[in-house]
């Protein structure tokens, strides 16, 4: 055991963040990245924004924050993929993981509720001590600090029962943004992913589980930021009708 945490800390880790129209939002984001990148000591360290058909300042911003800080930050590389049509946030994390070239893979959302501090806390703790586990933060862990609105975590209930009903998946909080994968099994993965929008989380927790990868629930703090993208009305409407379809998929793909 020893010796996996030693060669742990030694790896090297890519960040997939998925962007769309969040030019408001990017430099807080820029903040946090930076006090992570002073924090991580000798972690080697792979930052991928992924534009997912952003229509704004978006990309320029990226773009502008790479080539100030490109020789600032040692031992990290900034990488940016961008497209021009909008397509999801599914699509973008698949993009971006299937694009990374590190051994450990964070997904994490771009408003930083959840920073990337938190996987260091986890390494700290010896939480993630096994490369063939699939490590999720969980909002509904019972150590877990979270800050946000009531309707959101009534929403998220009801979105979780369907959830369950229709997979009878375990996992109490699949949505969460912020996950750790490991590279040698995350890319066979997330290459057979077909749902493109929010949806995609429950896909990955299918696949996982069919390529019997543990997922391991972990504790966090998750702070609610304003100035969301997310509709709590018409994409909880969306992501409903998007289970149904990933249900009448799982259907057939077990026939």
């Amino acid at each position: 055991m020893k010796k996996l945490q030693r060669k742990f800390k030694l790896n090297r880790t890519s960040i997939v963040i998925p962007v769309y129209n969040e030019e408001l939002r990017l430099d807080h984001c820029f903040s946090v990245i930076k006090k992570f990148i002073r924090k991580k000591k000798k972690l080697f360290l792979e930052i991928i924004f992924v534009d997912d058909g952003s229509n704004d300042m978006s990309k320029k911003k990226i773009i502008n924050f790479i080539n100030k800080n490109k020789k600032n930050f040692l031992n990290t590389k900034i990488k940016l993929i961008s497209y021009k049509k909008n397509i999801g946030k599914g699509h973008a994390v698949k993009r971006g993981i299937l694009t990374s070239r590190y051994e450990w893979i964070i997904t994490c959302d771009l408003d930083m509720s959840v920073t990337p501090d938190q996987f260091l806390i986890w390494e700290k703790k010896k939480f993630i001590n096994n490369n063939k586990y699939a490590y999720f933060g969980s909002r509904e862990n019972k150590n877990s600090v979270v800050q946000t609105l009531l309707i959101r975590r009534i929403i998220g209930f009801i979105l979780h029962l369907f959830i369950w009903t229709l997979f009878n998946i375990k996992i109490t909080d699949t949505q969460c943004g912020f996950k750790v994968f490991h590279s040698n099994y995350i890319k066979k993965i997330f290459k057979k992913i077909k749902m493109k929008g929010y949806v995609y989380d429950v896909e990955v927790v299918l696949a996982l589980k069919k390529e019997d990868i543990n997922i391991v629930e972990l504790p966090l703090t998750w702070i609610h930021k304003e100035g969301s993208k997310v509709n709590l009305i018409r994409d909880s409407v969306r992501f409903f009708f998007d289970l149904i379809i990933l249900k009448i998929r799982y259907l057939n793909y077990q026939k």
